[in-house]
């Protein structure tokens, strides 16, 4: 618990619902730790109401982010700390946010490397990715590879957290996981790893990506193979309750970018760099 306070101390971060700063929780840091152990190890340990934040982003469209109290950062803390090593184990290596020692940079270069021997580039973006999550999709992965009952219950419990708006009304969640939940980005990589990277590694072995969260690269070494995968994966997704976004997923013959004009003509942003 104190290293999982560390963690969350480290990242920083702004109040939850409850309005408590890290710096108010620490005057009581003792007690306060002790008391979150003692919930949890009882079993009544509860989350509270995420607070949702919407950031602009630079296209013009919005980034909900759902902020959990200091405590519940620290509970979700606590359990990432002893899955997150099982999970790693089975996670792809083309698979590359929110992962110990990988990096956005990491998948850039990679995806320059493969863009020189493979033509043709499906770009895709997965449209409201984190406040689409299945939950019972992702409670089978969870179920397989968490063994101990009590971290899959609070993860349930996590799951199932009310959203409080601007306003204040609360709001119930059937789906999602907030973008800005401690333990949210693992569960996002956990989901995706079998809806997409298991998926595409058995039925597609000859396609190589990347994936960044949800934004993911994938070579090809023609168009219609290309546009073949693109709508394979529209139902693919589909099934699993995601959809691609028609605007941000695109496809890209990358030998073009030998040629300046031609490059800007036909280039594509992947994580922004």
């Amino acid at each position: 618990m104190v290293e999982a306070y560390k963690r969350v101390k480290a990242n920083k971060g702004s109040a939850g619902v409850d309005e408590q700063t890290l710096e108010m929780f620490e005057q009581n840091l003792k007690g306060n730790l002790y008391k979150l152990w003692n919930r949890m190890s009882s079993g009544s340990y509860f989350p509270q109401a995420v607070k949702r934040v919407e950031i602009p982003e630079a296209d013009g469209g919005i980034r909900p982010l759902g902020i959990p109290t200091v405590s519940d950062r620290i509970a979700q803390m606590a359990v990432k700390l002893q899955i997150e090593g099982e999970l790693e184990q089975h996670f792809h290596p083309d698979s590359y946010g929110y992962r110990p020692n990988k990096s956005a940079h990491q998948a850039v270069a990679q995806v320059k490397a493969r863009c020189w021997k493979r033509a043709w580039v499906l770009d895709m973006d997965i449209k409201g990715f984190f406040d689409a999550i299945d939950h019972a999709l992702l409670m089978r992965a969870v179920e397989k590879h968490v063994k101990e009952d009590w971290q899959r219950l609070y993860i349930k419990r996590w799951l199932r957290a009310s959203v409080q708006h601007k306003d204040g009304h609360i709001e119930a969640r059937e789906q999602g996981t907030p973008q800005g939940g401690v333990i949210s980005p693992l569960l996002a990589n956990l989901f995706l790893h079998y809806a997409f990277d298991h998926w595409v590694e058995r039925h597609w072995k000859g396609v190589q990506f990347e994936r960044y969260a949800d934004d993911i690269v994938c070579h090809c070494k023609t168009e219609q193979e290309a546009i073949a995968l693109q709508s394979t994966l529209n139902k693919r997704f589909s099934e699993c309750g995601l959809t691609l976004h028609p605007e941000k997923t695109k496809i890209v013959y990358c030998k073009s970018w030998i040629n300046k004009a031609e490059y800007e003509r036909v280039s594509f942003d992947f994580l922004g760099l």
